[in-house]
């Protein structure tokens, strides 16, 4: 048996509850994980609230996780026992039902086809902090059709997503000029990420910019007013669902382990940063905490779970037997 945090019903962070689940058995394409760190997204907290999707209860929330194979199933070819891996588990895109064990547990089974080795210059905590934030800031670049030297206004900056966004867009696809809202607590930080210049959005309104851009990438679901910053026929995506204009386009992402290898090489340079939130990484046995902080929307990065409280882990002879599932 293992640890793994659940709710039995719809609403706030008080429905969790810690309790004693069995450890899974990965199938044929799957990878049995440890888990050594996690992190939280908006859409945990959204499926929680209220039905985001069919699913069955009891529900392990959870989407990101970094951690080392104990397991595999007879068809998995590119991962080895003692692996050190990261991945989006979830992916809400594709057909059936989510997966009811999701990462806040101390084991999870995962496709193959969905994680990637963990890059060795990454902690864990770093490496959870990314797949599904990187993802999605990803596919909204694709889905606008970016083109390299083109400026872009990013709305929330200093989020988990919007902290990547402003990284992606100097960095990998080549804006000549990188704008992005924050509060005036993350200016420094958001300028730090690459951003050629902040707006305090607590002191200046979307009416108040003079300069149109290419492109507005927003990603708090506020378009209804950002809007006004785009360029006549500039592309505004909303990561969001559904978008307050309906002028936006949606973003979702593309769930890929190969996507993330892609990215690799950025991340090994240091070129494209994890940012985990200053407050964390919380304690595994802090997870309603962590969900409090992450529901005031003023976290800067991710909210990282970390020091998961296995003390049985399990040895690869253990695992071996597992092998042919």
């Amino acid at each position: 048996m293992q640890k793994a945090w659940f709710y039995e019903e719809h609403g706030p962070k008080e429905v969790l509850k810690l309790g004693d689940f069995p450890i899974p058995s990965p199938l044929h394409n799957q990878l049995l994980v440890e888990v050594r760190a996690a992190a939280l997204n908006p859409i945990d907290s959204k499926r929680r609230q209220k039905p985001f999707c069919p699913s069955e209860f009891p529900v392990v929330p959870g989407c990101d996780v970094a951690g080392v194979v104990v397991a595999k199933g007879s068809g998995v070819t590119k991962f080895c026992i003692g692996d050190e891996v990261y991945g989006n588990i979830q992916d809400f895109n594709a057909e059936g039902q989510p997966k009811q064990l999701g990462t806040l547990a101390e084991f999870i089974v995962v496709e193959e086809s969905l994680v990637a080795k963990k890059p060795k210059n990454l902690s864990f905590e770093e490496a959870a902090s990314l797949p599904l934030a990187v993802q999605t800031a990803i596919e909204g670049f694709i889905t606008a059709d970016f083109k390299e030297g083109e400026n872009i206004f990013v709305v929330g900056g200093g989020g988990g997503v919007g902290s990547l966004v402003v990284q992606l867009a100097k960095h990998l696809f080549g804006s000549s000029y990188v704008v992005a809202t924050c509060s005036t607590p993350k200016v420094e930080f958001v300028k730090s990420l690459g951003a050629d210049e902040v707006v305090d959005y607590t002191k200046t309104r979307y009416e108040e910019i003079e300069e149109k851009y290419d492109y507005v990438y927003d990603t708090i679901g506020d378009s209804k007013n950002s809007f006004v910053v785009a360029k006549d026929g500039a592309p505004i995506i909303d990561i969001t669902w559904p978008p307050s204009n309906p002028r936006a386009v949606y973003s979702s992402l593309t769930v890929s382990g190969e996507n993330l290898e892609k990215l690799e090489p950025f991340l090994e340079t240091g070129k494209l940063k994890a940012v985990i939130d200053p407050t964390g990484p919380y304690n595994f046995m802090d997870v309603i905490q962590a969900f409090g902080y992450l529901e005031t929307g003023r976290a800067r990065g991710k909210v990282v779970i970390s020091s998961f409280p296995s003390e049985h882990h399990l040895h690869p002879a253990i695992c071996e037997s597992k092998n042919n599932i």
